[in-house]
């Protein structure tokens, strides 16, 4: 059965294009699989084939040459636990089992995230200058980890010390790369929970539908996937 967006497939390249633009509207796995009749099994195994080659993309993107960027990072995690006397426990760069997300946004550009161990300036900086020439103007907040970008190069490097309650100085903010937190922490809300080793994929895959606001999804997900096909090793794939 002839199918340019998966290899080998056993499902027609129309369904595979319905299944597609149930995706692209951002249904789950379940509806996908009652709108689609095909098996809830089946639509897991292709969405995450479609996850690793997004993942695979966004993980490529090309160093920003020029303009401005804001960088910050963000904790992923389940919700910090009470404890006694009511109190939460630490929250931000002092929080404990979470999951550090460092990212940089390019303004009126596309942003580009990395998975770090720490909030450190060893962990932050050589991210930075993989993905950023020297000639940018960086936007950060007041965290130590960004003391040394003016030493590495970078020497347009602008601050707003959110402990200072300082959160826009003129232009000198970093409320874009903000607004992608917390576009990417409501979305990932819907599944109620990820299994730690799809945390990443899950992650670019927010990266992916950020970068593409205003955009058609469906018709840039169809060219994704055209230009690299699925490979999916499936059993008898079952449509209802």
């Amino acid at each position: 059965m002839k199918n340019k967006y998966v290899k080998r497939s056993k499902i027609s390249a129309s369904k595979f294009r319905e299944i597609i633009r149930y995706y692209a509207l951002d249904l789950s796995a379940t509806k996908i699989a009652i709108l689609s009749k095909v098996s809830r099994n089946t639509i897991n195994r292709y969405l995450i084939e479609m996850r690793k080659i997004i993942y695979e993309y966004c993980s490529n993107i090309q160093e920003i040459e020029c303009g401005e960027i804001e960088i910050d990072e963000s904790y992923f995690g389940a919700k910090r636990k009470r404890k006694k006397r009511g109190k939460r426990g630490k929250r931000g760069r002092g929080a404990s089992n979470k999951t550090i997300v460092f990212g940089l946004l390019q303004r009126k550009g596309k942003v580009y995230t990395h998975i770090v161990p720490d909030a450190s300036a060893d962990s932050l900086i050589p991210i930075i200058r993989q993905q950023a020439n020297e000639q940018v103007e960086i936007n950060s907040d007041g965290w130590k980890g960004y003391n040394s970008l003016v030493d590495v190069g970078y020497q347009k490097h602008y601050r707003v010390y959110h402990g200072e309650n300082e959160f826009a100085k003129g232009k000198n903010h970093i409320n874009g790369i903000e607004s992608f937190w917390g576009y990417a922490k409501h979305r990932l809300m819907q599944f109620k929970g990820v299994k730690k080793e799809l945390f990443k994929l899950h992650l670019k895959e927010c990266e992916y539908r950020f970068n593409l606001r205003g955009e058609n999804v469906y018709k840039e997900m169809l060219k994704l996937f055209r230009d690299h096909p699925l490979f999916v090793k499936e059993r008898k794939v079952a449509i209802l």
